[in-house]
């Protein structure tokens, strides 16, 4: 069965049983509407704020905290105490802080589908029971008679039956910065794609050139938007690598603690310890061996990362997206707008006569300048400059022609008032010119525009075979090319004919136009390279021209293929994976063919961003692991679908964001290693002391404590360190690298385990000195605290304290001393310390505990100086 646009007319309109001049009668209109529904993008139930904030605690650390709380609640009540209550009280804080601050990252989330119904027209004109009527857009059914012309919304999708010098602006749907020609009656192959299917208009898309009528064929969710918001719709969000690697870290934590619980449990009631104090001392393991601030303290890291994203001109819209941007090894691109500035520039120009080629400027030659005044005078379009900024009106091609006269001295009005247009004919799609008779010099001059092809059988002199040889250099390298002809006639024509005024012309010259990469695009294509990040191309636009920008942007490199929507459609899922390593620009293609590029990276273990402004790029930056909207040339609906929006719309931003990500991503490993080192420390403390001893030398609030308090000040303060000059040096790391690859887990363990040493020795000398348990926990508490507030420097860089500056991080010098502040109150305030379960000591046992304490930054220092702790590139 054929398509209805490769369908002839009459099939069309005996489809849809409608009369091309009386269109519908309103009965038949309402019940199509009853049936058919009416025409308007569906959008999924929102959640609730509520159920947003529920949300937040579907994560497997927020559970373990919401566990710990409970245990601590039961064990206050078994004591009977109420200071007991605070530790479940501080857990709880800490939970409702995180949902809060969660929530309102995501409060604007899932616009896309309100952006796209934006996108809808108002209302349509269209004709029913033989008589021309305005109706809202919503009540636009199949079969509709609509007409359109230049500045109207198109309000559904439509086949064309007559159509008269019309253009449709469609780049939302196609990605083309030029205006897509129309013609009714043009024949269309089945199986075209979206952007050559002139005989075709499309819902949101605008007419900006001429004027058409045209009978519905798909209205809603049927529409070409539509189909895209239902893969917008349809499209899952993805948890990011940070998310999943938490995740399974929650989990893996949870069943430590309860494997050490159940242990000292079975210890203690075969040593015959009441049940209630060995039931205290499973928790404080449970308290120690769960990071109770970790998943909120790497949601405050990854909001400051937030903050510093600002700065560089990228807003994100879920926290988690920073540290994936930091992980991304592909970056699939749409060219328009993205790479290329979206505004069609002349660059060139060719005298027919002297044979003179020049790049445009502000001082071209003078028979450059004389192609320049004709091309302009035949133009309609026009340039405005408002507080300083162009503002091009009109066509595209022709506000090129019309600047490029500007900057060299002749603005347009100047020219129109100089030289007045006595006739003219409208650019048309049949004949593909445009003319205009003006008044130069005391002649009247025919200025005729238009393609090549179609100009040079007009012409009677002129040096056209070099023209041709000309515009096909000038088409190599991926440039719109237009000839410009000229010839002098006597008496301009009241009723202008082609046949008159489009014949006996003299080759005057050719211009040539592109959509330019953006300057600074280069550069940031190259330090992606560097940065072992594989830049894709991938655009609505055809594949010579997206094939010459992605050579001139260092996309498409030797080897590299450039395929077609077409040739991509062909491929099965297997054939794309195998080859989409070597694929580096895709042009012509359909939203469904970017979702299957982003997949089929994924499939190859990739972390893929996908950067875009288009409605037809917003499924695509959903399905990818992050998607990058451009925030001043792209649309709501990408926005709202993308995880970050780039403000100035600067492709070298996201070079800065994929930096300020990594560095993001490697302070949360920083923050990570630090809260496990100090709670392995915790666990080995009190596991191997009640092993030996049978006694805990930790109580959970002085577990708690630390862990909330001392600990979480300095690891928020870490999570703020200076990205790393070295971090854009080496490759991504790999979708499936854990966060403690290249040996940290190793290394946390055995940082850990020199903290639970020095504290069990701490906690030996304390109870031997004073010769109570109280003396002991005192003692092991304070090296515990101030030990890890030490190695929070460590933690801060691979290399040496020496080379980075011990005290270079201005937030973590204030972080510790608020920790050793709040330490010395618990510690020497005594109705505080009584408390916290402490005692007074003696002045030489305080010196031997801050001893004890500084010896973690002996040991990492020495460990760095020999090679030990690297980064690994």
């Amino acid at each position: 069965m054929l398509s209805l646009y490769s369908a002839g007319i009459e099939e069309v309109l005996a489809k849809y049983s409608v009369s091309a001049s009386a269109g519908l009668p309103s009965g038949e209109a309402r019940a199509r509407l009853e049936r058919q529904g009416p025409n308007e993008l569906k959008a999924k139930k929102k959640k609730t704020l509520f159920q947003r904030f529920l949300d937040q605690f579907k994560d497997v650390m927020i559970l373990i905290l919401i566990a710990a709380a409970v245990v601590s609640f039961v064990v206050a009540l078994g004591g009977h105490d109420a200071k007991e209550f605070f530790e479940p009280a501080l857990i709880l804080v800490i939970v409702v802080l995180n949902a809060i601050l969660g929530v309102a990252q995501e409060s604007k989330a899932e616009k896309a589908l309100d952006a796209l119904q934006g996108l809808s027209a108002p209302h349509a004109r269209v004709v029913r029971d033989g008589a021309e009527q305005i109706i809202d857009a919503v009540q636009v059914v199949p079969g509709d008679i609509i007409l359109v012309e230049a500045g109207d919304f198109i309000p559904a999708d439509a086949r064309l039956l007559e159509s008269a010098s019309l253009k449709s602006e469609e780049s939302a749907l196609t990605g083309e910065s030029v205006p897509s020609e129309k013609d009714a009656a043009e024949p269309v192959e089945d199986g075209a794609p979206l952007g050559d299917r002139h005989n075709m208009l499309y819902s949101g898309c605008s007419v900006t050139y001429g004027r058409g009528r045209a009978v519905v064929t798909a209205t809603g969710m049927d529409t070409e938007m539509g189909k895209i918001a239902g893969l917008l719709d349809n499209e899952q969000d993805t948890q990011t690598p940070l998310q999943q690697k938490l995740a399974k870290l929650g989990k893996y934590l949870g069943i430590l603690a309860l494997i050490v619980c159940a242990v000292i449990f079975a210890v203690g009631m075969i040593d015959g310890i009441p049940l209630l104090e060995i039931f205290m001392t499973s928790v404080s393991l449970a308290v120690s061996a769960i990071p109770e601030g970790l998943p909120a303290i790497v949601t405050i890291v990854l909001s400051i990362g937030v903050q510093r994203m600002v700065k560089k001109n990228a807003i994100i819209r879920r926290l988690p997206a920073v540290e994936t941007l930091g992980s991304a090894s592909v970056i699939c691109s749409d060219k328009t707008g993205t790479l290329t500035q979206n505004r069609m520039t002349l660059v060139k120009a060719f005298d027919g006569d002297s044979g003179v080629m020049e790049d445009i400027s502000e001082q071209n030659s003078p028979v450059i300048r004389t192609l320049l005044r004709d091309a302009a005078l035949c133009c309609d379009g026009s340039v405005v400059f408002e507080d300083g900024r162009e503002k091009h009106i009109g066509d595209p091609t022709e506000t090129s022609i019309v600047l490029a006269a500007y900057k060299n001295g002749m603005p347009k009005e100047k020219l129109n008032a100089d030289f007045p247009r006595l006739s003219e004919l409208p650019f048309d799609s049949d004949r593909k010119l445009m003319t205009t008779v003006n008044r130069i010099d005391g002649d009247n001059v025919v200025i005729v525009k238009g393609a090549f092809d179609m100009l040079a059988t007009r012409c009677v002199s002129g040096d056209l075979e070099k023209a041709r040889e000309v515009v096909d250099t000038l088409s190599s390298q991926a440039l719109r090319v237009l000839a410009v002809a000229v010839k002098v006639i006597d008496t301009a024509p009241q009723v202008p004919t082609s046949e008159e005024l489009e014949n006996g012309l003299h080759f005057l010259g050719l211009v040539g136009m592109i959509d330019p990469p953006r300057p600074e695009a280069r550069e940031a294509v190259k330090i992606c390279r560097k940065a072992g990040i594989q830049p894709v191309m991938i655009t609505g636009d055809h594949v010579v021209t997206a094939s010459a920008i992605a050579k001139d942007l260092g996309i498409q490199l030797d080897g590299d293929d450039a395929i077609t929507g077409a040739e991509l459609s062909a491929m099965s899922e297997e054939e794309l994976q195998s080859r989409v390593r070597t694929i580096s620009v895709y042009a012509r293609v359909s939203p469904e063919d970017k979702i299957r590029i982003v997949k089929a990276w994924q499939s190859q273990g990739e972390v893929v961003s996908m950067t875009g402004d288009g409605v037809n790029d917003a499924p695509a930056l959903k399905a990818a692991d992050i998607g990058c909207a451009m925030g001043i040339t792209g649309t709501d609906v990408a926005k709202g679908a993308a995880d970050m929006t780039l403000t100035d719309d600067n492709f070298a931003t996201i070079v800065d964001a994929v930096k300020e990500g990594r560095g993001i991503y490697e302070n949360i490993k920083k923050v990570v290693a630090f809260l496990l080192g100090t709670n392995i420390g915790e666990v080995l403390t009190v596991f191997i002391a009640m092993l030996i001893w049978r006694q805990s030398p930790l109580l959970s609030m002085q577990l708690l404590w630390i862990n909330l308090i001392t600990d979480s000040l300095p690891a928020i303060a870490l999570g703020m360190e200076a990205v790393e000059s070295d971090v854009m040096d080496h490759r991504p790391k790999p979708k499936s690298e854990g966060i403690f690859a290249h040996g940290l887990g190793v290394r946390i363990v055995l940082q850990g385990a020199l903290f639970g040493l020095l504290s069990l020795i701490a906690f030996w000398i304390g109870k031997s000195a004073t010769g109570v348990i109280e003396g002991g926990r005192t003692m092991a508490f304070i090296v515990l605290a101030l030990s890890q507030v030490v190695h929070s420097f460590n933690m801060r860089s691979h290399h040496s304290l020496f080379k980075t500056g011990f005290f270079s991080n201005k937030y973590l010098n204030g972080a510790a001393a608020i920790s050793v502040v709040l330490m010395a109150l618990v510690v020497f305030i005594p109705p505080v310390a009584t408390v916290f379960g402490l005692i007074q000591l003696s002045a030489p046992l305080y010196l031997e505990a801050l001893g004890l304490a500084l010896v973690p930054l002996v040991v990492l220092e020495l460990s760095k100086a020999l090679g030990l702790i690297k980064h690994h590139k």
